[in-house]
């Protein structure tokens, strides 16, 4: 239990370190993004009021310049005079602009899939391998994705192959190809914190495949051949073994009773008939070749 709370107040130091940093938003700041913030100085009003009487001015042929329509994936980001207009994002729907002072920037919030490029990566144990993935996102707050980075899907393809890298950095060769659950957990709680900050929320991670260089694959290869082949002498050296221990058991039944080995012989005798009848065998008994030898 301690070592959870540790953790999480760990993952919530960074996150205060990433939005302190120059260059970020503060968390008054993106509280701010979402709040009324109307503070646009005198000036301003000035153009806002300038245009609201053009607009009323050239109506009706103003309205069409007024009324915008997003879609039911999209939502709306309003700039008024460079500031995020109050209410954050707009739609789905209708919403309204003033033509001279106001522009927007539509955001789809469908989720979002990408290949992540074959990454030549150096394991644990010093083999490279190339590995390839996908990752399925979504902007989960539009204001902060438009505020607070550039591109933000540029910038979560490039963090998801810096992250590949970085976990399969860690990782031997076995447990890439054994635990790929595992490491995929790992890259989706890593994207997904460190793309929190966008307003980014990466739902899935996949290991798609693992290429291992050539000789590597016949190293490995020849490998399981030849463990193969061992587990196969010892299996053979097992039967011989237990067939040795039968027939010494056997032999010690027939010698204690001299009728069995003819009823062996006669046995022996049906089986060859049965399978090949031009075939013709005549048992002589070891007793008559003794005889024989001695004269």
């Amino acid at each position: 239990m301690d070592n959870d709370n540790e953790a999480v107040s760990m993952k919530e130091s960074r996150r205060r370190e990433r939005q302190s940093g120059p260059g970020r938003y503060t968390s008054h700041d993106v509280e701010a993004l979402d709040n009324p913030d109307t503070d646009i100085g005198l000036c301003g009003w000035l153009l806002v009021g300038l245009s609201v009487l053009m607009m009323l001015v050239t109506l009706p042929i103003s309205i069409w310049m007024c009324i915008k329509i997003v879609k039911e994936y999209e939502r709306a980001i309003i700039f008024r005079l460079g500031r995020i207009l109050r209410g954050g994002a707009k739609g789905p729907g209708l919403f309204f602009i003033l033509p001279c002072t106001d522009n927007f920037i539509n955001v789809d919030m469908r989720t979002i899939t990408f290949d992540i490029p074959p990454q030549e990566v150096l394991t644990k144990d010093s083999v490279t391998v190339s590995v390839d993935g996908v990752v399925y996102y979504r902007v989960q707050n539009a204001t902060l994705a438009v505020a607070n980075i550039t591109n933000a899907d540029a910038a979560t393809r490039l963090l998801a192959q810096t992250t590949l890298r970085n976990v399969l950095g860690t990782k031997n060769l076995a447990e890439i190809l054994s635990d790929r659950e595992e490491i995929a957990h790992s890259m989706q709680s890593t994207l997904d914190d460190a793309t929190d900050d966008w307003g980014i929320k990466v739902e899935r991670v996949e290991i798609k495949d693992v290429k291992l260089p050539l000789q590597l694959q016949r190293a490995m290869a020849a490998e399981a051949e030849a463990s193969r082949e061992a587990r196969a002498k010892v299996i053979a050296a097992e039967g011989e073994m237990n067939a040795s221990r039968a027939l010494k058991e056997a032999s010690l039944v027939i010698s204690e009773s001299p009728s069995a080995l003819q009823l062996r012989y006669l046995q022996t005798l049906n089986t060859i008939a049965a399978e090949k009848n031009s075939t013709i065998i005549f048992p002589l008994p070891l007793e008559m070749m003794q005889s024989l030898m001695k004269r």
